[in-house]
């Protein structure tokens, strides 16, 4: 367009552009204040934290923070006997007590400074609401208000952020000069420079013109306006939203409000050089739909920068969004197949977050229509997922060229033309003589980029772990020392860092609510020490463990009438509960009772026979049921590869005879996106096997917290964690005979000295 001529016309055109750079402003300051004031409303519960936990810091402790001889004696005789008391004094009420100068004034409150700096800088907000009645204190409140509006509003600004910046900042800039021709006479009695300032400054608006029409940012800025003009939702409407989804919440607290010290947690531990290239690793979003917490984005920049690697953070971290980020990256870059292997029931899981976390096609490559979805695949491209078992009927794509990979093996290039081959629950292929492992195994030396993905990677011997570790790079697997033990665990990390990441949820989920375990140890009634009885002759073990469950009565089942208190305890409190056994006529009677009882509405049993579609649909339906609600399910079905957030009870109806059982299944529960305290209860028989077994259990236990002082290590010290089936076969049945005068065996425990109680007493014989 021409320029607008002096006068009227030129005035009109100024105000056009000053209102659009007016509103188009106060839009990004909107959005820009919402970011300031969430910092703010972080730094001040830091604060209140630290004030707090300098208040229990006696004031002594000073002097390991200062080189300075201070005089921290007097100050403590006069009063000051915590950090938190010279905080918060002024330096002038410092220096008026007798024997104190201004030196050591100043140099105390500068101590106690420093000391609440360095709490401050790692201290995390946690946002603790009522999701009950969906009540909050005020901060809290005000906080959720606002990070709801920030997350309502970034994604509708954000893709016009760059062109309103960039339009307000060279407009503003013209316009001073600009409106001096809206005025004729006063341009007329500018300076020759200023009426040519004034003249180019409108020319320069005036070629914004074209852009401003082909964005129709006029239309753009009116839009978010009135989107930033919105009122937010009431408070208990928010703290809903919350509770639905607070894992989002903490996402952007994250990206809003950091903390200074999340890196070592995020980075897992891994050596500082390979943490810093892992770190700088370009990561393409642009594919993926929700927003990735820091350690997210470290564990996809791992995979994506060594290659080849098996992630081993613990359960209920997100591993599968991980995995999608890299595979997210990976399409932006050009590739354009990928391939989920799973366990059945994790199946329709997959899909689910492929097609609501991506915009990446997913293909169910298992059951029915599995020939089509092959073809559509191998065509179209997208995301094959498949089973274990399925793995067989899916054949190798056609192999396009890809450049080598750090952290790949040497060799001839990979021919599966897949971008990236996933393999979730890894440890179900730690057998290297299944035929499933092979053919994982195969497939995955046949590919470029492979990442395994497994919360319990070992769960009896070193050798699963290496076998896990071999698939990705049969190099590293020969670096471990055979004697780990001897070596320690700084050597092992060492070696395995390459290909192998894992973090833990309190290192990383600070907002994670507690976790509460409750052990409730329960005399046999009649019936059920009669039952008891007869399955120790019997010398079964698995009859001996559920014996008392024999009985579909509460009256004459101690476990089952706890259980049912506890159920009813429950839904008084408006908590759903998941109830676990290993056992499925258990869960039956489970079942029964609690439908018998009109305490909550029972749903399954979830098992290892239900289908994956029907799996996922009796979880939705028991998320979306009223508070009171039961789930039952088998322990290693219901553990493995399910969100379970809405329930906030977990029921182990007897202790389990590998404790990653117990920690996966309580997993399901206790994760990410979490917001009420979890109770775990566990039902255990006094004076029969579970004590046996518990014992046991814990005896392993404590030889593997003797070794494995590092939590990053936690699933990689085999036989001190878990008893082979066998070996408590033999050890459990035999005493319970021996102790209940059944059997020939009785004598020679007895002899041995092997007949004693878990606190180390000498059982009668009876």
């Amino acid at each position: 367009m021409s320029d607008p001529a002096p006068g009227p016309e030129a005035r009109a055109f100024v105000a056009r552009h000053a209102a659009l750079v007016a509103a188009a402003s106060d839009v990004l300051a909107h959005v820009d204040g919402l970011r300031g004031r969430v910092v703010d409303l972080v730094a001040a519960d830091r604060a209140d934290q630290v004030r707090a936990e300098l208040a229990q810091i006696p004031l002594e402790r000073l002097a390991e923070v200062t080189d300075r001889n201070l005089r921290l004696g007097v100050l403590a005789e006069a009063g000051f006997t915590t950090v938190g008391h010279v905080l918060d004094a002024r330096v002038r009420d410092l220096d008026a007590v007798p024997g104190v100068g201004p030196a050591t004034a100043r140099g105390v409150v500068a101590a106690a400074r420093a000391l609440g700096g360095l709490l401050g800088a790692d201290k995390a907000v946690r946002l603790e609401v009522d999701a009950a009645s969906r009540t909050a204190d005020a901060a809290t409140a005000e906080l959720l208000v606002l990070l709801h509006r920030y997350r309502r509003l970034v994604p509708l600004v954000a893709p016009h952020r760059d062109d309103l910046a960039g339009y307000v900042g060279a407009a503003a800039r013209d316009l001073p000069a600009a409106r001096r021709a809206g005025g004729r006479l006063a341009l007329a009695f500018a300076t020759p420079s200023a009426r040519r300032a004034a003249r180019e400054a409108l020319a320069r608006l005036a070629r914004w013109e074209p852009w401003l029409a082909a964005r129709d940012l006029a239309g753009v800025v009116d839009r978010l306006a009135r989107a930033c003009a919105e009122p937010d939702p009431a408070t208990h409407l928010v703290v809903g939203d919350f509770v639905a989804r607070s894992a989002e919440y903490y996402t952007t607290l994250e990206e809003l409000a950091p903390r200074a010290g999340q890196s070592a947690a995020t980075y897992g531990r891994i050596a500082a050089d390979l943490a810093e290239r892992v770190a700088a690793h370009p990561l393409d979003v642009a594919r993926l739909r929700v927003s990735l917490r820091g350690y997210q984005a470290f564990g996809a920049r791992f995979a994506l920068n060594q290659g080849r690697v098996l992630l081993g953070d613990e359960m209920g971290l997100g591993k599968t969004i991980q995995a999608l980020a890299a595979m997210a990256h990976l399409a932006g870059q050009g590739e354009e197949r990928f391939l989920v292997v799973c366990p059945a029931g994790v199946l329709v899981g997959w899909l689910r977050e492929i097609g609501a976390r991506t915009d990446l096609v997913a293909h169910r490559l298992h059951g029915p229509g599995r020939e089509e979805a092959i073809e559509r695949w191998l065509a179209e491209g997208g995301v094959g997922v498949t089973t274990f078992e399925g793995l067989e009927h899916v054949p190798f794509p056609a192999a396009p060229p890809a450049p080598p990979v750090a952290g790949g093996p040497a060799g001839p290039p990979p021919s599966s033309g897949l971008g990236l081959l996933v393999v979730d629950e890894a440890h179900y292929v730690k057998n290297p003589d299944a035929q499933r492992s092979q053919l994982v195994a195969r497939w995955s030396a046949a590919t470029l980029r492979v990442l395994l993905m497994s919360g319990t990677p070992m769960e009896n011997h070193l050798d699963e772990f290496l076998e896990l570790v071999r698939l990705l790079d049969a190099r590293v697997a020969g670096l471990v020392p055979r004697h780990v033990r001897l070596v320690g665990p700084d050597a092992f990390r060492h070696t395995v860092s390459p290909v192998y990441l894992r973090r833990n949820q309190e290192d990383v989920l600070v907002e994670l609510p507690d976790l509460v375990r409750v052990d409730h140890w329960l005399p046999p009634t009649p019936d059920g020490e009669r039952t008891y009885r007869d399955a120790v002759v019997s010398g079964s073990l698995m009859r001996m463990r559920r014996a008392a469950y024999a009985t579909p009565d509460p009256a004459d089942s101690a476990k089952l009438g706890r259980l049912l208190e506890i159920v009813e305890d429950a839904a008084e409190n408006g908590h759903r509960v998941v109830v676990f056994s290993y056992f499925r006529d258990v869960l039956d009677v489970v079942a029964a009772a609690v439908g018998r009882s009109a305490l909550g509405e029972p749903f399954g049993p979830l098992t290892g026979d239900t289908a994956p579609d029907e799996r996922q649909r009796l979880v939705d339906a028991f998320s979306a049921a009223t508070p009171g609600a039961v789930l039952v399910a088998q322990v290693k079905a219901g553990g493995v590869g399910l969100n379970i957030q809405a329930a906030s009870v977990v029921v182990l109806c007897e202790p389990q005879v590998t404790p990653t059982w117990e920690a996966q299944a309580i997993a399901r529960v206790h994760r990410m996106g979490q917001v009420r305290t979890v109770v775990a209860h566990r039902l255990l028989g006094e004076d029969d096997v579970d004590e046996r077994l518990v014992a046991l259990l814990e005896r392993k236990a404590a030889e593997f917290e003797d070794y494995v002082a590092d939590s990053a290590l936690a699933d990689v010290a085999p036989d001190a964690v878990d008893v082979s089936e066998a070996d408590l076969v033999r050890e459990v049945v035999a005493f319970e005979q021996a102790r209940l005068g059944y059997g020939p065996v009785w004598a020679g425990l007895a002899d041995e000295g092997l007949l004693r109680e878990p606190d180390g007493g000498a059982q009668a014989a009876r």
